[in-house]
């Protein structure tokens, strides 16, 4: 292992808050989890950096959720670039790492030298808040505007949360001499404390009647607000992601004239939840012809995770819902028989 995949802070996220400004945020840093995500698919540039930039976003946002499960961010559009998703498994406990895992689609042949951003076309930025079993997963969307992911995000916590947010974010691959090449990215999130929500009779709206950060925070708010911003911007890549500069350095760099005080570290790792049991859950809706046209000519169905490209083959005899063996290929009346024997 390298030594830049060593450093304390890669894959971690920083919270901090600027007790000047009212304001808190996130310094966050992937090293290996990026380079896990993207490692294990040939995408070309641009969806590399899409990936990289909402990869990047999960981190950042994730922390802020009361989360007990997961966060979902997708982005659909028309364009050569189809489809990113992005998933924020929250914490099992304490004192284990936040899980991150991305994943895109594109067709090959419709892409060409244009901004990243542009070949995504018309489409909708998604945020999925799912707490878990018994709950109802929440999903706001907002459309694909600003120039990049970031920019949907922002637009997103001012229409949805009415809490201004703004990003700051880089990737890139990294290759150091004598050393193979990885990925890293990095970003710094700000957003403002909740307040009292606004009155719907004030303020105007952005273009296109989008809300704004200027339209949501009023006199000392909204010159704090501009002031960190002013801050943020002379933030440079290679603070954000070169090995050399901490995010406890880069925070103290930016708004030491904000009183920043940092709080307890937030680890994040490559984590995928797919399993044999979810993908043979998925299939249930099948019936035994529709399993038919998915078996191989070797008398197998398969199914390939998207975001961890774990493969899984099955006996379609076990799948779809009028499947006649369990995962074990055990006839399922004889298991029927046998629990009626034991009641």
């Amino acid at each position: 292992m390298s030594k830049i995949n060593q450093i304390a802070w890669d894959d971690t996220v920083l919270p901090f808050q600027l007790d000047r400004s009212n304001i808190r945020g996130r310094i966050a840093r992937l090293d290996g989890v990026l380079d896990h995500i993207l490692s294990r698919h040939d995408y070309p540039a641009p969806v590399s950096a899409l990936v990289a930039e909402l990869a990047l976003l999960m981190a950042l946002i994730g922390p802020t959720m009361k989360l007990r499960w997961k966060l979902s961010l997708q982005v659909r559009g028309s364009g050569a670039i189809r489809t990113i998703a992005a998933d924020f498994y929250a914490p099992e406990a304490d004192d284990k790492p936040a899980r991150i895992r991305a994943w895109a689609s594109f067709d090959a042949d419709r892409l060409d030298n244009s901004a990243p951003f542009d070949q995504i076309g018309e489409g909708y930025f998604a945020i999925l808040i799912d707490q878990g079993e018994g709950t109802q997963p929440y999903q706001g969307i907002t459309p694909l505007t600003g120039g990049s992911l970031s920019a949907c995000a922002q637009t997103y916590f001012a229409q949805s949360e009415q809490l201004p947010a703004r990003f700051q974010l880089a990737s890139g691959y990294s290759r150091l001499s004598g050393e193979a090449g990885h990925w890293r990215a990095g970003g710094v999130m700000l957003q403002t404390l909740p307040g009292e929500p606004m009155d719907a009779g004030k303020g105007g709206s952005g273009e296109g009647g989008l809300i704004e950060a200027a339209d949501i925070l009023q006199g000392a708010e909204s010159e704090d607000w501009n002031r960190a911003n002013i801050l943020l911007d002379t933030v440079e890549v290679l603070e954000l992601i070169g090995p050399s500069i901490g995010p406890t350095d880069l925070l103290l760099r930016l708004f030491h004239e904000e009183t920043p005080r940092v709080f307890d570290t937030q680890r994040v790792e490559f984590g995928c939840s797919c399993t044999s049991d979810r993908v043979r859950d998925t299939l249930s809706i099948y019936s035994a012809k529709d399993i038919a046209h998915m078996t191989t000519d070797d008398g197998i169905v398969t199914a390939d995770c998207q975001f961890c490209g774990a493969h899984y083959e099955f006996d379609p005899q076990s799948l779809g819902f009028e499947a006649t063996v369990d995962a074990e290929g055990k006839p399922l009346e004889s298991v029927d028989s046998e629990d009626k024997a034991e009641k």
